[in-house]
């Protein structure tokens, strides 16, 4: 176990539609026992950046322990990003990407193990417009079911997959997008244009094989048709995709414009309908507690 004094646990009290007391409970107990002091903070939706950053500065833990999925994540990050201060990840949102692509297990014991030990692995973070990604943002088609998903009602996978065919019979793709990158411009046409920090969708979609969290760069994916057989290979650990369905461009930093105001979300929260997106690698990285 690693040398902390005070465990400061974020709790996101609603996500994946999940009761989290039990787990709370747990945690508790295995902090105390080495006679740490443990402090709980249930996120509202309401100014909850600030009020982490509040309840770090009077409390002052050594870490902190994020209870909930992506969204969940990335407000955490935001609140402690100019701190030296590591995570911890215990997956409960509605697909959980980050913890995913970081090999956090589904068993709770090993979730608690690793979150009071001392291995970490140092997560690139990407500045994207005013906002923070950790994982994955995209501009199309996915942004428009996460937007629908989120004014339904139900959670889960499930409620992904409820809107899935709504949202194809609204759609207006393909879309136009113009991207710049070191002074060059390549214009596309396409269903979705994706923002990679990580490899996976917390479906277990594979759309960017080559990608490192940790190599200081992203990729652009732009993804340029609906075609059923190479979504399904992205399921494989192994997938190369058709030049035909999908191209990837590395890099450290991106413009991004839009004829039209295309919806766009980050590390599954939808944000806006825009057309200008500016991501860089920002400054600092994030230390995540791992296996």
């Amino acid at each position: 176990m690693a040398d902390f004094r005070n465990i400061l646990m974020v709790v996101n009290p609603i996500s994946g539609g999940e009761e989290k007391d039990d787990l709370i409970t747990e945690v508790q107990r295995a902090v105390e026992q080495q006679n740490c002091r443990f402090q709980l903070f249930k996120t509202t939706g309401e100014n909850d950046i600030q009020k982490i950053k509040d309840e770090i500065e009077q409390f002052e833990p050594d870490r902190v322990l994020v209870v909930g999925g992506d969204g969940t994540v990335k407000i955490v990050a935001e609140a402690l990003f100019h701190k030296d201060l590591p995570i911890a990840i215990f997956p409960a949102g509605s697909a959980n990407g980050l913890a995913l692509n970081l090999g956090i297990p589904d068993n709770r014991e090993q979730q608690i193990e690793i979150a009071l030990s001392d291995n970490f692995t140092d997560l690139d973070v990407l500045q994207v417009n005013d906002e923070l990604c950790l994982h994955l943002s995209d501009i199309g088609l996915n942004a428009e079911l996460i937007r629908n998903y989120e004014s339904s009602s139900v959670r889960g996978k499930f409620g992904y997959l409820m809107q899935s065919i709504p949202t194809l019979i609204k759609s207006k793709y393909p879309y136009e997008y113009e991207v710049e990158i070191d002074g060059e411009i390549y214009n596309h046409k396409g269903i979705m244009l994706a923002i990679a920090n990580c490899k996976k969708y917390g479906t277990g979609a594979n759309i960017n094989p080559e990608g490192k969290h940790d190599d200081g760069k992203f990729e652009i994916i732009i993804f340029k048709n609906i075609d059923i057989t190479e979504i399904l290979g992205t399921l494989r650990e192994d997938v190369k995709f058709d030049p035909n369905f999908a191209e990837t461009i590395s890099t450290k930093a991106a413009k991004i414009r839009c004829k039209k105001p295309i919806a766009f979300q980050i590390d599954g929260e939808f944000i806006e309908n825009t057309q200008k997106i500016e991501v860089k690698i920002a400054e600092k990285s994030l230390k995540i507690a791992v296996k």
